[in-house]
């Protein structure tokens, strides 16, 4: 399917790049702070003397508070805009950030990475409507792909640096010397960035209270595009972010008997894989969109097959090429649940889009909050059964294929439709 240029479309260029770049940024500092917990989860049990069960509330509160936060965000993107919403964010995720590094116990940890997830919460979609904003709409998917990378990049960060300075210089001043970048983020987005560019302004939305919400979200949900998005979403990204966010270091060195530092070394591989991939599937679904559904359930069954392998492997653990072979699928996971986005983008006028992104990008995050909770309370009822406890992906892969495959053929109407009006449109645009 071709894209055609919307009329009215902003014209991107080195502008585009600069300004998106800065917001780009904060979302990268964001993930950085989001992710850290993944590389200290032995060492917060051993510093507050909490179990599996109660590590795992960390990352279940602080996704919980994100997937919360995701309508409302996205109306008050379509409302503020993106400037004043990502400054508001910077400054609740730096100071959850210095928070959590002065905690002195579990529950004011858990306050503190609640206010980090609230912050978290208001960058990607954002970043997200930035985009689409500052660039034509045929460079909508590698965009959305671009941000993920830059997420990925700030995963990266978090594996190779924080772990390091964390054993280096100890918890408090790794974490708070990591705030600093906070700061600098909010500081240069203040500087530079801007909503859109001059001639592009959006027209004024009329303040219409709760009536105005209820329609947004009900226009947005209405849309099977928005809801088949949200499903891409829920059924790719969790295997991934599961691993990445909390359980896959606990799993590498107490289930399969490695080192640290090799652990370390296969959860970089997963960020690397992700960050290749991500540009692979970019520039595929930017030339083929019909490639977009094809991609998220090649993905979910190649990540499916690979746990599935690496679970019932006979004897103790799993050989070391099937874990890298494990890790380099998982980090498919990231740039397939980015193609959620590409269902709900299409589906929804410009004044709808951080409505409809915010809908999207709870899939991912709610399924991830269920999988850390039940793989934490299993570890705990099965004595550390890490194969028992992992098998929970697979049910809900299979709910999420499920309303994947209900939804498809209805979106795929609306959208054809869509671009039919459009393309009506803009032959009887006047020259």
């Amino acid at each position: 399917m071709r894209h055609t240029a919307l009329p009215g479309d902003p014209p991107g260029g080195r502008r585009a790049a600069a300004v998106w770049g800065v917001g780009v940024s904060v979302y990268f500092v964001a993930v950085i702070f989001r992710t850290s917990l993944g590389v200290a989860g032995l060492d917060a049990a051993d510093r507050f003397d909490v179990n599996a069960s109660a590590l795992s509330t960390f990352s279940i509160l602080q996704l919980l508070v994100y997937a919360g936060m995701q309508i409302p965000v996205g109306l008050l993107v379509d409302r503020l805009g993106t400037k004043k919403v990502l400054a508001i964010g910077a400054v609740l995720f730096t100071a959850g950030q210095l928070a959590f590094a002065l905690s002195p116990s579990y529950g004011m940890a858990l306050a503190s990475r609640a206010l980090l997830g609230c912050g978290d919460a208001m960058t990607f979609i954002s970043v997200l409507r930035l985009g689409t904003r500052w660039f034509p709409a045929r460079r909508g998917p590698l965009i959305a792909q671009l941000a993920g990378l830059a997420g990925m990049a700030g995963n990266l960060v978090s594996t190779l640096v924080l772990a390091r300075l964390l054993h280096g210089v100890g918890w408090t001043a790794a974490f708070a010397g990591s705030a600093v970048a906070g700061v600098v983020v909010l500081v240069l987005l203040l500087l530079f960035l801007k909503d859109h560019p001059e001639g592009h302004e959006p027209a004024p939305l009329p303040h219409q209270g709760a009536a105005y919400v209820r329609r947004q979200i009900g226009a947005a949900w209405r849309e099977p595009g928005t809801r088949l998005g949200l499903w891409v979403h829920f059924t790719t990204q969790f295997p991934a972010m599961v691993f990445l966010l909390l359980w896959g270091l606990p799993f590498l060195v107490e289930a399969q008997g490695l080192s640290r530092a090799t652990a370390g070394e296969l959860l970089t591989l997963v960020v690397l894989a992700n960050m290749a991939v991500g540009l692979v599937y970019g520039q595929v679904v930017a030339r083929h969109h019909g490639a977009r559904l094809p991609l998220a359930l090649g993905t979910v069954a190649a990540t499916a097959l690979v746990w599935a392998a690496t679970l019932l492997w006979p004897g103790a653990t799993a050989p070391m090429w099937l874990l890298v072979v494990l890790c380099a699928v998982l980090g498919a996971c990231g740039p397939a649940s980015m193609l959620g986005f590409d269902f709900a983008r299409p589906a929804n006028p410009p004044e709808r889009q951080g409505t409809a992104s915010g809908i999207t990008n709870m899939g991912g995050f709610v399924a991830s909050m269920t999988t850390l909770f039940a793989v934490g309370v299993l570890l705990d009822a099965t004595g550390g059964d890490y194969s028992l406890a992992f098998s929970v992906v697979f049910v809900l892969q299979a709910l999420g294929v499920s309303q994947i495959l209900r939804l498809r053929g209805r979106a795929a109407r609306r959208e054809r439709e869509r671009l039919v009006a459009s393309r009506v449109e803009t032959v009887h645009v006047p020259a």
